[in-house]
């Protein structure tokens, strides 16, 4: 669930962010409609949107209006953070400081969660049903990349601790070998 969220606030953010810069780069006629097979995801996605001009005016205005509160709400994680690793590193620890700072760091999380997402239905309210779909696709696709990726360091990671463990194995031999050996006279 954590890892569905980063994604679809990664790919919003990406879609938010090109649709900004593209704007003032790219003049809306020169925007070709992106086909099936164009698709492959590794794209610019506000061309894999096919965003037009007004709906990208809307996803800046949308992130416009939260910038302070986003910003402030961001600020409060890092430091509720920060706090909660000052309890930990104590001295002294105390059990209740660190809960409290726990429910602290919790309640943080919450509110930029809320806001992330609250964000992502504004700009899902601008996205036609075909739009949608295809935000939808993409976010699947990182998902599976990711999971994919994740998959792949987890097999690299058993075979080194395979080799790791061939290497030992091989190196309790040999010394074993030299210390069974009797000396010859």
């Amino acid at each position: 669930m954590k890892l569905n969220v980063k994604c679809v606030i990664a790919v919003i953010a990406l879609i938010t962010s090109i649709a900004i810069s593209s704007q003032a780069q790219t003049p809306a006629t020169e925007q070709p409609a992106a086909t099936t097979h164009q698709r492959n995801f590794g794209g610019d996605p506000v061309r894999q949107l096919n965003l037009t001009p007004e709906q990208r005016e809307q996803i800046r205005t949308i992130r416009e209006q939260n910038r302070e509160e986003r910003g402030a709400i961001n600020q409060r994680v890092r430091e509720t953070n920060r706090a909660l690793e000052e309890a930990l590193d104590s001295d002294a620890t105390d059990q209740t400081v660190i809960d409290q700072r726990l429910q602290e760091v919790a309640a943080a999380q919450a509110a930029a969660m809320r806001m992330r997402i609250m964000t992502e239905v504004k700009i899902r309210q601008v996205l036609s049903a075909e739009q949608r779909i295809m935000l939808r696709e993409m976010r699947r696709h990182v998902y599976e990349r990711r999971r994919a990726g994740t998959a792949d360091r987890q097999r690299r990671l058993e075979e080194r601790t395979r080799r790791v463990e061939q290497r030992r194995n091989r190196q309790r031999t040999r010394r074993g070998e030299g210390q069974n050996q009797q000396p010859q006279e």
